[in-house]
């Protein structure tokens, strides 16, 4: 391998590297659960491209299969990382869902009670005047 190649390997993973930081760092600061994983996902595959790169420069075969076997562990990482955030999602929608429906509910008590309350005080005004009527 010529230097020339070498020292562009070198700062190809270079780059990569600072990119994986910076992917970190999104990865920490990102404000939903999604920018989480993406992230997860990025570094996954940078580091892959990164091990690819070293099997080129170092001339060394066996990296190739350990880049094949991360990239396989990576995708199953963000597959599992997907269906765990999916089910908490799902879970959370559906505590609100209920506690909705129960205030649906609460509601419709309240509203009922407050006619049977109007119903009743329709009834003993009725019946008032009614005696009334009567005893005059």
């Amino acid at each position: 391998m010529t230097e020339f190649v070498s020292s562009f390997l070198t700062v190809i993973l270079i780059i990569l590297a600072v990119m994986v930081l910076l992917c970190l760092v999104r990865c920490v600061m990102g404000p939903r659960v999604t920018d989480r994983i993406v992230c997860v996902n990025m570094i996954g595959t940078l580091v892959v491209f990164m091990i690819a790169i070293l099997a080129i420069k170092l001339e060394e075969g066996y990296l190739a299969d350990i880049c094949v076997i991360y990239a396989m562990i990576s995708f199953l990482a963000v597959v599992v990382l997907c269906k765990v955030y999916l089910g908490v999602y799902l879970d959370r929608k559906n505590r609100e869902f209920a506690a909705l429906e129960n205030d649906a509910e609460d509601l419709e008590n309240v509203e009922s009670i407050g006619n049977a309350e109007a119903v009743n005080a329709t009834m003993n005004k009725e019946t008032k005047e009614g005696s009334e009527n009567v005893n005059a």
